[in-house]
């Protein structure tokens, strides 16, 4: 039997890995301040989270994390009150030191949208967007949406009010059998 000694620097990219995983965990807690059902990871918007380490004078060593975040659109209001909360949540599990990025290339698609995410505003009386963006459509015919599904009947006989609704990236929508207006995240 051969005996395997593991030194400190053979578990560094372990232990690296275990804190980035920390932080992004932190990060995926922080809600959508419009749609609090969805977390930014639900939407797609978490982009990235690292753990910067520098050395200080003294010989010590500092700890900033930086998140990266891609609103849905460019003028998305949310985004100021999504920094606040990033930095909130990891102030709260002693992390001071935080930057938040938001970077607009590539811009954000409801592609990046997960499926529990896309259940979540379902459950929560928005249509999620149904199809793929433009960008990420192969060649060939294009496919078009002839109606919404009302989330609450499922009905398909929908009809759209305002390309615009309680946000730039949703659409209002009303179902022509329950007659309950509801949101449309659009496809973009």
């Amino acid at each position: 039997m051969t005996a395997v000694t593991i030194t400190r620097e053979q578990t560094q990219p372990q232990e690296k890995q275990q804190t980035r995983q920390r932080a992004w965990s932190i990060a995926a807690t922080v809600c959508d301040p419009e749609i609090p059902v969805l977390t930014i990871e639900d939407l797609g918007i978490l982009r990235n989270v690292e753990i910067l380490k520098e050395r200080e004078p003294d010989g010590g060593t500092h700890q900033t994390v930086r998140v990266t975040i891609t609103p849905t659109y460019s003028g998305c209001p949310a985004m100021d009150a999504i920094r606040d909360d990033l930095k909130t949540a990891f102030a709260k599990e002693g992390y001071a030191d935080v930057e938040v990025d938001l970077v607009l290339s590539p811009a954000w698609t409801t592609d990046w949208m997960s499926e529990a995410g896309k259940a979540k505003l379902r459950e929560y009386g928005i249509a999620p967007p149904s199809g793929r963006a433009a960008a990420l459509r192969h060649a060939g015919p294009v496919r078009l949406t002839l109606a919404v599904k009302c989330p609450q009947c499922s009905s398909l006989n929908t009809k759209e009010l305002t390309r615009f609704g309680s946000t730039s990236c949703k659409a209002l929508y009303v179902c022509q059998d329950c007659r309950e207006p509801f949101d449309y995240f659009k496809v973009l």
